[in-house]
């Protein structure tokens, strides 16, 4: 069988399929020549299907654990992708949750100046500098700290994110909760650009699961021909 025509790619390809196990074991005649068959064929169709879903490298790693007969390993290694999968969906809806407790919040009021030191920046928020302190431990804040002295200036951003903290705290969230919201709002630079990011990224998901769902299907019957 000549795998490459079949399947469309090079000579050099095949052999790099075979090298890193996403093959069976291949064949030779006396002479040293590949001998290709169906089970070839199919380990790279399921391959194909998978790489689309779990990505080229762990396609690759799921076939060659299954080759090296440690099939409920090669299971194994699917659960994680899709509980991988599902922790990055419980953060996106954690984050979508959180933007609509930030929209509920009453306008932002103008901040007194370009920089504000620690008490000033309570006393706005109506918080304890201590307050502040914690949330800085927690790498939420990163105040710049003054040469000599050692003061916290906090720019326009760090108040905008204090108060941002300060409203999810207040509807009860964790610290550990609010730092991707936080670091999803400075990646995306406002509450709606993050909000896209995330619907866009939701979709994106969705795709990936339908390509995850269909490659295990592949999976699931060239396991059943081994």
């Amino acid at each position: 069988m000549d795998l490459a025509r079949l399947s469309g790619v090079s000579t050099q390809q095949i052999r790099n399929y075979e090298e890193a196990g996403v093959l069976p074991p291949v064949p030779r005649t006396e002479s040293g020549y590949r001998v290709f068959g169906e089970a070839h064929r199919q380990a790279l169709l399921t391959y194909r299907a998978m790489a689309m879903g779990y990505g080229a490298v762990a396609a690759a790693v799921i076939l060659r654990t299954a080759h090296e007969g440690d099939v409920p390993g090669a299971l194994a290694l699917v659960d994680a992708a899709h509980a991988a999968l599902h922790e990055e969906r419980v953060s996106l809806r954690a984050a979508g949750e959180a933007l609509r407790t930030l929209a509920g919040e009453p306008p932002e009021e103008d901040v007194p100046g370009p920089d504000l030191l620690i008490g000033e920046v309570a006393a706005l928020l109506g918080v304890r500098t201590s307050t502040l302190r914690v949330w800085e431990a927690a790498g939420l804040l990163s105040p710049r700290r003054e040469p000599g002295t050692g003061y916290r200036h906090y720019t326009p951003d760090e108040i905008r994110d204090a108060r941002f903290i300060l409203a999810l705290r207040r509807n009860h969230y964790l610290l550990d909760q609010i730092r991707p919201v936080l670091d999803g709002l400075r990646r995306e630079g406002s509450t709606e650009a993050l909000r896209s990011a995330i619907a866009a990224r939701t979709i994106t998901l969705t795709t990936r699961t339908r390509a995850m769902l269909e490659g295990a299907g592949h999976l699931h019957t060239y396991l059943a021909s081994l």
